[in-house]
């Protein structure tokens, strides 16, 4: 099993920036990932990182803006979150995963242990 912890969250305004951090405890993960959901949608792919090759992947609507990075000897991640904008208000889960052979980043269903979740909240 592993247990996550995010952190980081609040109220920002639009044009500011955010640091959110994820610490995984249990068990050494293979790849983790972070995934947001707005009120009234649908839980979406926002960054993820793989351990064995550092390799990260991004949902289009934040490349240039969010940056993935991880801390291999912590088991943490963080999201920076540069250039906030209203429509990146969400609830932002940290999800991460143990099983080496996944190649999949960016599907909910490549992550079997979640986070409860961190309130990014951004006014205009």
């Amino acid at each position: 099993q592993v247990q996550l912890v995010e952190s980081g969250g609040g109220l920002v305004r639009a044009g500011g920036s955010l640091r959110l951090s994820c610490a995984a405890s249990g068990r050494t993960c293979s790849a983790m990932g972070w995934f947001r959901q707005a009120p009234g949608k649908e839980r979406e792919f926002v960054a993820a990182i793989r351990w064995t090759d550092s390799r990260s992947y991004y949902a289009d609507s934040v490349k240039g803006r969010f940056t993935i990075s991880r801390d291999n000897a912590k088991n943490t991640v963080h999201l920076q979150i540069d250039s906030l904008k209203p429509e990146d208000t969400a609830v932002y889960y940290c999800a991460a995963r143990t099983n080496f052979l996944i190649r999949g980043l960016s599907g909910m269903s490549d992550y079997p242990y979640w986070g409860p979740g961190t309130q990014v909240t951004v006014s205009s």
